[in-house]
């Protein structure tokens, strides 16, 4: 099968909890940083050296792995990410990398995006080529590395997604708890993502490896298979929004087999919230010396 190169970066979510005052871990932060946190989008937060945005790294891992074509999905107000990554709507040339924007729009009965099938739906009916292609998905927020975003490039599945080993995340053991679990059959396709099981039951939703899976939101989607299930996505009961896994899972009952669980041990750096802006800038300082594009 030959591999996509097409990346949709989600950045139009409403960065609530990033904006939420936390004064048990604001006193580390600079002022500039605070209003960085309350005012941007999370992925443009400069944690990197000489004050790049956290995408500059997502970005430059994306092409180390493979991918050239790059739509990021953003609020109506993108300005501050046309200035980083090109003015034009579509194709901005970024170290090799070719940058597209689409909106995603908030209805007006709500206050707040749709969520991430909705966000991808746009990006689709803004970019029709994209409903006829492979592609991967990822968020803002996380740092994925070049082997996780290659291995999507690279399985045979038509559609996938990295399942992380949930003990190799070095998040709090009370973040963590709040992952839902992936259920895998013993060839690895998933099964069913399970919001806070029965922790009675929770030796059922080992993999073969025996170790617990949880998705941080990096998936390949076939175009053609999933659209019909990106346009109807209902909304989550709960959350009162349109959600990815939610449409995956609606697309594998009517197609089982057709979406693999690639196995992950790694830490995926998370800039949720304000309380992740040290650990990111302490991560980056030792990881990326400095970044080296191709």
């Amino acid at each position: 099968m030959k591999s996509h190169a097409t990346l949709i970066i989600l950045a139009g979510g409403a960065s609530s909890r990033m904006k939420k005052t936390d004064t048990s871990n604001q006193g580390n932060l600079t002022q500039e940083e605070i209003k960085q946190a309350n005012e941007r989008s999370k992925g443009l937060i400069s944690v990197g050296k000489d004050k790049r945005p956290f995408m500059d790294y997502l970005l430059n891992n994306a092409q180390k792995a493979g991918y050239k074509y790059i739509y990021i999905v953003v609020g109506a107000n993108a300005t501050l990410f046309k200035e980083y990554y090109g003015g034009k709507k579509s194709e901005n040339n970024f170290h090799g990398l070719w940058i597209s924007f689409a909106t995603q729009h908030i209805p007006k009965d709500r206050v707040k995006p749709l969520g991430t099938a909705d966000a991808v739906f746009q990006a689709i009916e803004q970019y029709p080529e994209l409903k006829m292609a492979t592609y991967s998905v990822c968020n803002s927020d996380n740092l994925y590395s070049v082997a996780a975003l290659k291995a999507l490039r690279d399985t045979n599945s038509p559609n996938a997604f990295i399942s992380y080993d949930r003990d190799s995340l070095e998040f709090t053991k009370e973040r963590i708890s709040r992952f839902a679990l992936a259920k895998l059959d013993s060839e690895g396709h998933l099964q069913e993502i399970v919001e806070k099981p029965d922790l009675s039951l929770i030796d059922e939703y080992k993999d073969k490896e025996g170790k617990l899976r949880v998705s941080m939101n990096i998936f390949k989607f076939d175009g053609i298979m999933f659209y019909e299930y990106l346009k109807n996505c209902p909304l989550n009961e709960i959350r009162n929004e349109k959600e990815l896994p939610t449409a995956l899972l609606n697309m594998i009952r009517d197609y089982p087999g057709t979406a693999i669980g690639i196995p992950f041990s790694e830490h995926v750096p998370d800039l949720t919230a304000k309380s992740d802006i040290m650990a990111v800038k302490q991560y980056l300082e030792k990881k990326y010396e400095k970044l080296d594009w191709k």
